[in-house]
């Protein structure tokens, strides 16, 4: 979860999160390379007031200056693609869980690819009396998946448009009446990760905290056999 004055991302829990920031980071060196050159150049150019007639019509330089960016934009695109390609994968998930948002409370419904329900169970917040310090993030009940294993989440809603969001996982799905959007999500870790309804969906939309944990997939069974 996030702490205080933290500038950067939360800590992975997904393998597609860890590839999401080391496509940040990527992007991020590439933009401050042009950036700083950019600025070398803007600073020395205002600096020194001469103009040189070969620089600024060369067509040597023209052909660079045009190939570059280009180079570059080839170089963002391929592994951006590939993570959309990626994210969209659902072939080889062995578990499904479908995700119903209500006013103001989420549902959680474990199934297998046969769409047999092995277990559901309701989420609500917890007051702050019994949140320890943690308002606004802790539920009665959390859900549990299995770390290691693909997991399809079908994400939908009973009354008006919610979304379920869990940013150390990098998973946001919109929860919308009549409709099944659908996530892919392979857990990394063994931890508790928290999120929020993260569409105004009206008066208590502050009140639907998200809580996963991620178990082993004994700990998992064994959380099916108590609910």
């Amino acid at each position: 979860m996030m702490s205080w004055c933290q500038l950067g991302f939360q800590d992975a829990g997904s393998y597609f999160m860890e590839e999401f920031i080391y496509f940040h980071d990527f992007t991020m060196m590439i933009i401050l390379g042009v950036l700083s050159y950019v600025v070398v150049f803007l600073v020395l150019g205002l600096l020194s007031g001469w103009v040189d007639s070969g620089f600024v019509e060369g067509q040597l330089i023209e052909f660079m200056w045009t190939i570059f960016p280009a180079l570059i934009l080839i170089q963002i695109a391929f592994p951006s693609l590939l993570l959309l390609y990626l994210i969209e994968d659902f072939s080889k998930s062995f578990l499904v869980c479908k995700v119903i948002g209500h006013q103001w409370y989420w549902s959680y419904e474990i199934k297998t690819e046969s769409s047999e329900i092995l277990a559901s169970v309701d989420c609500y917040m917890l007051p702050r009396e019994g949140a320890f310090g943690m308002r606004l993030l802790l539920t009665d009940e959390f859900l549990m998946l299995p770390i290691n294993v693909p997991v399809r989440i079908l994400v939908t809603s009973d009354d008006v448009i919610h979304s379920w969001t869990l940013p150390s996982l990098g998973i946001k799905g919109d929860a919308v009446p009549g409709r099944l959007n659908q996530l892919n999500v392979t857990l990394s870790r063994k931890a508790m990760f928290y999120g929020q309804c993260s569409e105004i969906c009206g008066a208590n939309h502050s009140f639907m905290p998200v809580m996963l944990m991620g178990v082993t997939s004994p700990q998992f069974f064994m959380w099916l056999d108590r609910l």
